[in-house]
């Protein structure tokens, strides 16, 4: 049970399990196993359990909204439901279920809206990897588009490795460059699509590190710069004043055995400035960076 949980977290600090999505559907499965194998005997006992295990997931990586909220939504539905254990445990399935079923039908509603941003040969950008934004190339090469991609390697752990060997199974060009090449390279393109780990309640973007970079390239180059991200990533602490975490990681990720002395800095991500956004790919559509908030109080008021 415990070790379910504790295993998930270990794989999700280690970057076995990548991408905000792939991280809230193995924090929401471990949670599911743990409910199934519970050994407690109480309510209360049960409770317990939860928050421990969600408070050892949260721990895992200091930024991912998206996990946060499902498991804060899965929490909520079982305090709520005041049942014995052998009823919780089924409580807690059933919202996963619900949880993930909602997941995957933004999945695919995300994907038809992006996909007819791609026009046929074009040229498109990206960086790191997003399982959504493969996702909507995936769908408009269904939609017998013809387009090229180019991607970065997205140092220092090299994302954009697994990218391009998804773009290659989907049978689209794709071009391979390392990250300091963005500026000479995102003049050949048409289009620059990212994915996102948060969005905050001013409709700036966490994204991997490099991003807002890119971003800004894409200004100076005067291309259009779209993100993808369901809603459920939106950051709620954001709203009261905070700032959304970012992570910083271990600094032999960058440079093993580096030169005692050398501080070495790692931050996994960064954010990207509203005005250099020029739409959110979402489940309710392309909306402006500038009216999340207002759109998550009408989908989602619970996050708030």
């Amino acid at each position: 049970m415990e070790q379910t949980v504790h295993t998930v977290a270990e794989k999700i600090k280690k970057l076995e399990v990548q991408g905000a999505r792939n991280i809230a559907i193995a924090a929401i499965k471990s949670i599911e196993a743990l409910a199934k194998e519970t050994s407690a005997k109480t309510s209360k006992g049960f409770m317990k359990e939860l928050s421990e295990a969600r408070d050892v997931l949260f721990a895992s990586r200091s930024t991912e909204p998206l996990m946060r909220n499902a498991l804060r939504w899965i929490i909520n539905k079982v305090e709520n439901s005041g049942e014995e254990v052998e009823a919780l445990a089924k409580v807690v399935a059933s919202s996963s279920s619900k949880f993930l079923k909602n997941l995957e039908d933004s999945k695919e509603c995300i994907a038809e809206i992006g996909a007819k941003r791609i026009r046929d040969n074009i040229v498109v950008f990206t960086h790191c990897h997003s399982s959504s934004v493969t996702h909507i190339l995936r769908k408009a090469k269904e939609d017998d588009k013809e387009f090229e991609v180019i991607c970065t390697e997205t140092r220092p752990v090299f994302q954009g490795r697994i990218t391009a060997r998804e773009l290659l199974s989907l049978d689209v060009k794709t071009t391979f460059i390392v990250d300091s090449a963005a500026r000479s390279f995102i003049r050949k393109a048409d289009i620059v699509i990212v994915g996102a780990d948060a969005i905050t309640s001013e409709g700036n973007v966490i994204n991997k590190i490099g991003t807002g970079t890119i971003a800004l390239l894409a200004h100076e180059a005067r291309k259009p710069f779209y993100v993808v991200a369901e809603l459920l990533k939106f950051d709620p602490t954001t709203v009261c004043g905070e700032y959304s975490q970012i992570e910083e990681r271990n600094p032999d990720e960058v440079w093993k055995n580096a030169p005692k002395k050398l501080e070495v800095r790692n931050p996994a991500f960064d954010v990207t400035k509203r005005e250099f956004i020029h739409g959110i790919i979402s489940e309710e559509g392309i909306i402006p960076p500038h009216a999340v908030s207002e759109v998550i109080h009408r989908k989602y008021p619970w996050i708030l």
